[in-house]
């Protein structure tokens, strides 16, 4: 699984990250469905260089020719001349795994949760700290997933 995979290899590097998106959603009790995964880490070059040694050594390779330095380094301009959101990740030889680095958003600023997947501990973005990420985005998804944790 590669949930699982993942948090292994951060782990190996002892990345702080926290899981959003439809996964999030999904471990705290509201139906979604979705392929990729959707990962927040601290805004660090030491944390950048750090996935992308992690998710390289599990397979998956960046979608745009660009480091982890190049992302660090020129973050903000990518965010706002570009509107880039998230360094994607894809399998080559599968492509349906898929992890997006939330690069708008800063793990150490968003409280976790542990959320037990096939007997691992995934830290999760907790309720609130996922309602308020989804909201700020407004992305017609995002405001659906809101309306189904505030049903929780």
């Amino acid at each position: 699984m590669l949930l699982i995979r993942v948090v292994d290899a951060f782990e190996k590097e002892k990345l702080k990250y926290a899981l959003v998106g439809g996964h999030a959603v999904a471990l705290h009790g509201a139906v979604r469905g979705t392929i990729d995964l959707d990962i927040v880490i601290q805004l660090t070059k030491s944390a950048f260089l750090k996935v992308e040694k992690a998710l390289d050594g599990i397979g998956l390779k960046s979608r745009l020719p660009v480091s982890a330095e190049d992302v660090f380094n020129f973050r903000e301009e990518y965010i706002k001349n570009k509107n880039l959101i998230a360094w994607s990740f894809v399998n080559p030889n599968k492509p349906t795994e898929m992890v997006d680095i939330i690069i708008t958003e800063d793990a150490s600023q968003i409280k976790t949760v542990n959320k037990e997947v096939m007997g691992r501990k995934i830290k999760v973005a907790n309720l609130s700290s996922l309602i308020a990420m989804k909201k700020k985005s407004g992305r017609p998804q995002d405001i659906e997933d809101v309306k189904a944790m505030e049903r929780l």
